[in-house]
């Protein structure tokens, strides 16, 4: 028996929504696996906690973020191909950002979504190599998808601390988690220690000094220039989060569970993830526009790890960002597409006999919140011999109230759940 982990990035709304993305969405394969399967809801990582990708994956891989988990900076790190010096440097996730250069306001966390990832990369440059004022300070910036980044501020004479606060005013800094903020005020959060050593205060000097720095050069930056010639937004500012100073030190995922893992995964943080986790991750593009290509990549790319692999992890991000940009009709059509060019082209090539299908969402993203919330999260189990349950849709209600799964309270008891249902363990 095989496993297909599918998880729908940000698909799951609130239950108390009147009525969800998922009871909008046309899809009908969704909606036939989850009534052939059994069904039940998930808080991700706990009640009480809206996390951010990063927390959340690793713990529906079934690792408790609270213990095995050093922030999302080096995740990002690792996955677009950088290594820390541990004690010396904290790794950061970036969002290239608007904002007035004077006052520091926010005009928008995330560029409009519109920054190219070519646009990017020619910021990052201008960027890259900055050396600070203080205790031989230095940065490093690597550009990744769109608008995303990684920051890695070092030193080489003081030792640094990951134990600050985020510039992002849109996530608190919790632990090692970041958590979505509600109503936060829209002004770059100065980086804070968020304890009275040495060397977080150091770090934050540091990062401060970085932020301003960077504002002056993208605001001139001919980049930006011509975006704004354009009538487009200047990518002008970097917002920090997630600071981590070391990579994970966890079990391997394939000797957690003593079954072969890999994934397919679009963006830095789930293929950082899967790296750290020891699995074999396939090289897929980044997602574009054009759904029904993407979605042709990732099945050959879902098939071909099968062969290799007992359980293939598959993470499509596609809901997620329309839920964070408040846009219903277009997180609905998201979910549509996946049904449409990824569920309904796979399941014609695998044996249901030989292979089961774990469906998901890693969070919340409900287009009334624009923002990930700690809703449970609903779920569908299909495998052989597994009698199907009650519920005939994979919707936030039919899981809750038909399913018998029920309730899992956190991620990381999802997967020995799942396995021992199906004779994995």
């Amino acid at each position: 028996m095989k496993l297909i982990y599918l998880v729908l990035d940000g698909a799951a709304d609130r239950l108390a929504d009147e009525v969800t993305s998922y009871e909008l969405a046309r899809k009908p394969l969704l909606d036939l696996l989850a009534k052939a399967g059994k069904c039940g809801m998930m808080y991700t990582v706990g009640k009480g906690v809206a996390p951010e990708s990063d927390g959340a994956v690793m713990s529906i891989l079934g690792y408790d973020p609270h213990k095995e988990y050093t922030g999302r900076g080096p995740i990002e790190a690792v996955g677009a191909g950088l290594t820390l010096r541990e004690g010396y440097e904290v790794a950061f996730r970036a969002n290239f950002a608007t904002v007035d250069p004077t006052t520091y306001k926010l005009i928008d966390r995330r560029v409009g979504r519109s920054l190219r990832t070519e646009e990017a990369t020619e910021l990052a440059k201008a960027l890259d190599g900055m050396e600070l004022s203080k205790y031989g300070g230095y940065v490093r910036v690597v550009a990744t998808v769109g608008h995303r980044a990684v920051v890695v501020i070092g030193s080489k004479e003081r030792r640094l601390s990951d134990n600050v606060e985020n510039v992002d005013p849109a996530y608190r800094k919790v632990g090692k988690i970041s958590v979505a903020v509600k109503g936060f005020k829209p002004y770059i959060r100065w980086c804070e220690p968020l304890d009275g050593s040495e060397e977080a205060k150091v770090t934050a000097e540091l990062v401060n000094e970085f932020i301003k720095k960077a504002i002056e050069i993208l605001d001139k930056h001919p980049v930006n220039k011509e975006r704004e010639a354009r009538g487009e937004l200047k990518a002008n500012a970097v917002l920090l989060r997630d600071a981590g100073g070391a990579i994970p030190k966890v079990e391997p995922v394939s000797k957690r569970y003593g079954l072969k893992f890999a994934a397919v995964a679009e963006m830095p943080v789930e293929i950082g993830i899967a790296r750290i986790l020891g699995m074999e991750v396939a090289k897929v593009p980044p997602p574009t526009e054009d759904r029904e290509s993407d979605y042709e990549i990732r099945v050959k790319a879902t098939l071909d790890l099968l062969k290799k692999a007992d359980v293939v992890y598959v993470h499509l991000k596609g809901p997620d960002e329309p839920g964070h940009d408040g846009d219903r009709e277009r997180k609905v059509k998201a979910i549509e597409d996946i049904d449409r060019y990824y569920v309904a082209r796979i399941l014609p090539l695998i044996d249901l006999n030989e292979v089961a299908i774990l469906i998901t969402s890693d969070h919340a993203t409900p287009p009334t919140v624009r923002a990930h919330t700690d809703d449970p999260v609903p779920l569908a189990l299909i495998a052989p011999g597994l009698e199907p349950d009650k519920a005939t849709k994979l919707t936030e209600k039919e899981c809750s109230r038909k399913g018998e799964l029920g309730t899992i309270e956190h991620g990381w008891e999802l997967l020995p759940k799942i396995l021992k249902l199906i004779n994995k363990e």
